[in-house]
């Protein structure tokens, strides 16, 4: 399962910036069992604790993180600060806020590192697109039909058994564990599938032991995917970002 720890620190910080979630609750939902340390706030010197960091947020001024997905060629939502896009992109997730921007670094298990980078002085970047819920939703079950067809027709069965059967499964409503309680459910849902979705991704591009797959069929497939990998991204992002109206 893909984890999104930008994800959850954009949506946790807003709620609490806001006032729809208590200071501990949003800490106890940050750090879980994962120790977490962040370099470069600024007014520090050495690595602090991720409710230091929550807490100096407020004091930044801010009001509301955003998850980030940058991929080469979309780097929408990145201000043009020296070294922030290379490090983005590297980590491919980030949280952005007006003053400043947040970078994961998984260490393992139970370690996570976050290199804070300021935003001052920097053009603001424009937030991305944001859709609705519903636009968002239905246009990721259009992928999913899509690109299901295309993979039936490719035999992807053949090189991974494992893949029809996730698809089937998207029939079932899943809903995503770990985010505040006012959530929307339509977000909860669509998060859930696109963490689904997002399996069925890492296993088609894996080529089963033993399959034989041409240039031709590979580069077939990689086209059919291309797209689903775009609309899981982009549900990925709505579903974190979704604020009350």
């Amino acid at each position: 399962m893909h984890d999104y720890p930008a994800g959850r620190f954009a949506v946790w910080a807003t709620a609490w910036l806001t006032g729809r979630t208590s200071y501990d609750e949003a800490l106890d939902a940050l750090l879980g069992d994962t120790a977490h340390r962040v370099v470069g706030l600024p007014a520090t010197t050495e690595a602090v604790p991720l409710g230091w960091a929550l807490s100096a947020l407020r004091g930044l001024g801010e009001r509301r993180l955003r998850l980030v997905l940058p991929v080469p060629g979309d780097v929408r939502g990145l201000s043009a600060v020296p070294g922030l896009v290379a490090l983005a992109l590297e980590a491919g997730q980030l949280a952005v806020g007006d003053r400043v921007a947040l970078v994961p670094e998984d260490l393992g298990p139970e370690a996570v590192s976050w290199t804070a980078v300021p935003l001052d002085g920097a053009a603001p970047a424009a937030p991305p697109v944001e859709g609705t819920l519903r636009q968002t939703s239905g246009a990721l079950d259009l992928a999913v039909g899509d690109a299901a067809r295309t993979l039936v027709s490719l035999d992807l069965a053949r090189w991974n058994p494992e893949v029809p059967a996730l698809l089937a499964g998207l029939a079932k409503t899943i809903s995503a564990p770990g985010l505040p309680p006012d959530h929307d459910p339509l977000a909860l849902s669509m998060l859930g599938r696109a963490q689904r979705l997002a399996q069925v991704l890492d296993l088609a591009v894996a080529d089963a032991p033993g399959a034989a797959v041409t240039h031709a069929q590979a580069a077939a497939r990689d086209d059919a995917l291309r797209p689903l990998a775009d609309a899981v991204r982009e549900a990925t992002v709505a579903a974190y970002n979704w604020v009350p109206r």
